[in-house]
């Protein structure tokens, strides 16, 4: 072997780092028109209009100083009562009935495929306010490296009994950092850790948050400031901006677009752009 061939070998140099693009998206209204316990769940156990039950949710969290999401979580566990047991496998079956977006079923491949050819990795993540065993039981479920939702414990029968997990509009943010420095786990200390620049997985400025409204705030505002992208979206049907105009003009967001994932469509060509940029700087 000639020694242009092995050069590096045994000198202590590394492996060139792997490029990756982290996409976290917001679910309710952001890859599906309505929230997920509207789309059959809240009907089954009696609730045709799912303004009462939004306001149900805020009339308790402010009558006990509680979190909204404990809130709706305990109003899901106490509506079900006499009509459904309160099963993992129950909740699954409610998220399949949930819709998508229009191109949402093969965006995930497709931009994966987009970003390969460019030498990036392409890496999906959920950060939602919603329940993760529901986005579970979509059709989508296994396109996402980590689904960053709340949850249920459930008992030794299967049954949910205590909240697992909750995750509110602030508490988002911790993910970012989390996927940022490749500490996944949600009981792992070590993200708060300091990471050396060479040891962070994936840079702010490689990342991407998509989202709807003021509950992504947080998370669109963290990674606008440390120069990633942040995009809102809005439903193409009824074409109503007024949120991420909003959003834009306070410097929340950097862009917005329809959500609409089909292949040509605004979010496509601009989440290919942030690809393209991405691949030009790495």
């Amino acid at each position: 072997m000639k020694l242009s061939e092995n050069i590096g070998i045994g000198m202590g140099t590394k492996e060139k780092k792997e490029t990756v693009v982290a996409i976290c998206y917001d679910f309710d209204k952001t890859l599906s028109p309505d929230n997920m316990q509207a789309q059959g769940y809240l009907q089954a156990i009696h609730y045709e209009d799912q303004d009462e039950f939004w306001k149900e949710t805020m009339d308790l969290a402010r009558t006990h100083d509680m979190d909204s999401n404990l809130a709706w979580m305990y109003l899901m566990l106490k509506g079900a009562r006499g009509k459904e047991i309160f099963r993992r496998e129950m909740l699954a079956r409610y998220g399949a009935m949930v819709e998508l977006y229009d191109g949402v079923a093969d965006w995930f491949n497709r931009i994966n495929s987009y970003g390969e050819e460019r030498g990036i990795k392409v890496e999906h993540y959920i950060l939602s306010s919603g329940l993760r065993e529901m986005i579970e039981g979509t059709s989508i479920a296994g396109k996402f490296k980590r689904i960053y939702a709340s949850s249920f414990y459930y008992d030794e029968s299967g049954v949910a009994i205590w909240p697992a997990q909750v995750i509110n509009f602030t508490d988002k943010t911790q993910f970012l950092f989390r996927i940022s420095k490749g500490v996944l786990d949600v009981n792992d200390p070590a993200v708060n850790d300091y990471f050396p620049r060479e040891d962070i997985r994936v840079p702010f400025t490689n990342m991407v948050y998509i989202g709807d409204s003021e509950t992504d705030i947080p998370c669109m505002k963290l990674v606008n400031v440390y120069g990633g992208y942040s995009v809102g979206v809005y439903d193409p049907k009824t074409g109503d901006k007024r949120r991420v105009l909003k959003l834009l003009e306070e410097n929340r967001i950097g862009y917005y677009a329809p959500a609409d994932y089909t292949e040509g469509s605004e979010m496509d060509q601009l989440i290919k752009s942030f690809i393209d940029r991405t691949a030009i700087e790495k």
